[in-house]
C-alpha cells in the first residue's frame, strides 16, 4: 500500500469499534500506561488515523494532558502500511496539530520497535522508569510527624490533591485534575496526609492479579523529608496486609534519588525492569 491508497484524518467517536479491532489485532501496538483507555482520547487532538477505504489501518494519539505535555497515548499499525511509513505519516500529521504550542511529546518505551521509531524521529532519551516490588510482612508502625494525620481520600479532596501533585512533580509527570478524577474511582486504596492547613500528601494504589500497585505518591515540597511519604507507604502496606495482600509494586524515575531511597528503606527492591522515557519538544 502506498500513501495514495489511504487518507489521513482525525478520529471521531463513530470510529470506536473499528479502532478497537485495530488495537486488538495489530502486530504493532503501543498503549500508554494511563488511567484512561486509548479510545477514551477520541475527541481530543491530536488523534489521527490512516484510513484505507472505510477501514483504519493505523492510528496515532497524543492529546496534551496536562497542558504542555502530550504523552503518546496510542500508536497502532496493522502492517497494511509499513511500520516506519505509518509512524512517519501519522507523527507528522499529529505534530502539525500542536505546532507552535511548545508542547513536549513524551513516550514510555515498552517495545524495542517503538524505541527505533522515536530515535529516527529525533526524540531524545530523558530518563528511565525503574520498577520495584515488595513481598514481605508489614513494615512496622506508622510514624507521623507532629500535626499530621492520615485518612481515606474523599472525592472533595481531589482539587487539593491536584495542587499537591502539581507542586511535587515537574510538568511532564504531573497528574491533572481530570486525570485524578478518573484515577480515584479505580483506586483500591487512596489516602491523604493532612494538617490543620489542609492536604499535604497523598497516595493512590490499585489492585492487580498479583497484588497491588502503588500508582501515585506525592508530598508537598515543604513537607518532604519529614516522614510524610514514608508514613503514607507504611500505612498502605498495613492496610493491604489486612486484606491479605503482601506483594506491592511501584515505579519511579531512575534519577529520582529521593523516591528510590524511600522505597528501598521500606523494603522495596528493584526488579531489574527499566523502561526508557523519550521526549520531543515541538517548536
Amino acid at each position: 500500500m502506498v500513501k495514495e491508497d489511504f487518507r489521513i484524518r482525525s478520529a471521531v467517536f463513530t470510529d470506536q469499534r473499528q479502532l478497537a479491532r485495530l488495537i486488538q489485532y495489530s502486530p504493532h501496538v503501543h498503549r500508554h500506561l494511563d488511567w484512561r483507555g486509548p479510545l477514551d482520547w477520541i475527541g481530543g487532538a491530536p488523534f489521527v488515523i490512516a484510513e484505507a477505504g472505510d477501514e483504519p489501518v493505523a492510528a496515532f494519539a497524543c492529546p496534551p494532558d496536562p497542558p504542555g505535555v502530550a504523552w503518546l497515548r496510542l500508536f497502532a499499525d496493522s502492517d497494511q502500511v509499513p511500520l516506519a511509513e505509518a509512524w512517519q505519516i501519522l507523527w507528522e500529521a499529529a505534530r502539525a496539530q500542536v505546532a507552535g504550542s511548545g508542547v513536549v511529546v513524551a513516550a514510555i518505551v515498552l517495545q524495542a520497535w517503538l524505541q527505533e521509531l522515536l530515535v529516527e524521529s529525533h526524540f531524545s532519551n530523558r530518563q528511565n522508569i525503574v520498577m520495584l516490588e515488595r513481598d514481605r510482612p508489614p513494615a512496622g508502625p506508622v510514624v507521623l510527624p507532629a500535626g499530621v494525620s492520615l485518612r481515606a481520600m474523599l472525592p472533595y479532596d481531589l482539587p487539593a490533591v491536584a495542587e499537591v501533585d502539581a507542586a511535587a512533580f515537574e510538568l511532564v509527570w504531573q497528574n491533572s485534575l481530570p486525570a485524578l478524577n478518573r484515577a480515584f474511582p479505580q483506586a483500591l486504596l487512596a489516602t491523604v496526609a493532612e494538617t490543620a492547613e489542609g492536604v499535604i500528601g497523598y497516595q493512590i494504589s490499585t489492585r492487580n492479579p498479583f497484588g497491588s500497585h502503588l500508582a501515585r505518591l506525592a508530598v508537598l515540597p515543604d513537607s518532604q523529608r519529614h516522614g510524610v511519604g514514608q508514613a503514607l507507604v507504611v500505612d498502605l502496606i498495613d492496610q493491604l496486609a489486612q486484606r491479605g495482600i503482601a506483594r506491592i509494586t511501584v515505579n519511579t524515575q531512575s534519577d529520582n534519588r529521593t523516591s528510590l531511597a524511600l522505597y528501598k528503606r521500606i523494603g522495596f527492591q528493584e526488579t531489574g525492569e527499566q523502561y526508557p522515557v523519550y521526549e520531543y519538544l515541538v517548536p
